[in-house]
């Protein structure tokens, strides 16, 4: 029987509640696909700073190391808001990513037909949108140096090397040929000369990959045409804090962040979490929408153990929850047939994996 160890990092505000519900649903799946399943469980952000003094202690990391894959919740809250910046839980996740390599950021965004009216947008402009942000993680100005605050001065600096360029394009041109094939390469080259080596790499890089078409477009534009006219795009290729902002105002396309999972991974490893925060106003209440979660499980079976079975299983539950008309609390007003907890919404999706 096939063995995987996978660490859990539930961290704060909801993040228990929806990785408990993503477990069930591994589990469910793993039972009938024929493989098992472990788990370790560490501590990140909050809770760890609750128990250590430390946004990440070193056996988290050791045990992230150890293990087959990490499936991560949410981490912060104000609670830890006032403290000093290298002590709040949102450094301890930037040295998770870094201390794991996992360079490449992938977050999918798929409108559900079901939830065409979830949106601001007109569902003429929704239908169909099907895209891949890939988005490079563990460079730019979030780790560039120096960086400092001092006195009525601040600043931080955006690096990138060209073999950081290449690497993350090489893994958006390799997914772009098992989807549309197309490339969009996402910079500020008329202004930035770090965006600049971006684009020329880019343009190296698809030159291996005659079959993917390619083309360039700034930040400010992209961020217009996603809303525009989001089914123009398949896999775009961006450098952190492009990302960071670009897939978040994606994620608006599906009507709820609630929805939108994502994986980061590297040479060796892989860390897979949901896109949105631990929302603590909600947390304990049970109206947490687990989708984002589970379907970033599905994307830790297909990308990570290759078990391709079990992330369609997944993947197709969701899809038949939703048809079905049940909803959680973020998205009931949208053709609601039941609105449900997030245990529920999770043992819905366990019970519809393992009978498809």
């Amino acid at each position: 029987m096939r063995k995987y160890t996978v660490a859990l990092i539930k961290g704060d505000g909801i993040g228990p509640e929806i990785i408990d519900e993503a477990v069930k649903v591994l589990d469910a799946v793993s039972v009938k696909e024929g493989f098992e399943i472990a788990y370790k469980e560490a501590l990140l952000g909050g809770a760890a700073i609750d128990v250590t003094g430390e946004p990440i202690p070193p056996e988290t990391i050791e045990i992230a190391k150890s293990c087959d894959a990490v499936l991560f919740g949410a981490i912060g809250g104000p609670k830890w808001d006032n403290l000093p910046r290298d002590k709040r839980p949102e450094t301890g996740l930037l040295k998770l990513r870094k201390a794991l390599e996992v360079f490449a950021n992938l977050r999918p965004v798929q409108v559900y037909d079901e939830l065409l009216n979830a949106s601001t947008l007109k569902p003429e402009v929704l239908k169909g949108t099907d895209l891949l942000v890939v988005r490079e993680l563990i460079g730019g100005i979030y780790f560039g140096q120096p960086r400092g605050y001092e006195g009525d001065r601040a600043y931080n600096t955006m690096v990138y090397t060209k073999d950081e360029v290449r690497r993350i394009a090489k893994v958006a041109f390799e997914i772009a040929r098992k989807r549309n094939r197309k490339v969009t390469s996402v910079d500020k080259a008329n202004v930035l000369e770090v965006s600049q080596l971006w684009r020329d790499t880019v343009e190296e890089v698809a030159k291996e990959y005659e079959d993917v078409r390619l083309e360039h477009i700034y930040i400010d534009n992209a961020a217009m045409q996603l809303i525009r006219d989001p089914r123009q795009f398949d896999v775009i290729l961006t450098g952190n804090i492009f990302g960071d902002i670009l897939s978040d105002e994606a994620s608006m396309l599906s009507g709820s962040i609630g929805l939108l999972p994502s994986a980061s991974i590297g040479e060796k490893y892989g860390l897979y979490e949901p896109i949105h925060g631990s929302a603590p106003d909600i947390a304990e209440q049970g109206i947490a929408n687990p989708i984002a979660t589970i379907a970033s499980a599905a994307m830790m079976l297909r990308f990570q153990f290759s078990e391709e079975r079990a992330a369609d299983r997944i993947e197709q539950a969701i899809k038949q929850v939703l048809k079905e008309g049940y909803r959680t609390k973020d998205l009931s007003s949208f053709d609601a047939k039941e609105v449900v907890t997030t245990s529920e919404m999770g043992s819905l999706i366990a019970q519809y994996a393992s009978q498809i």
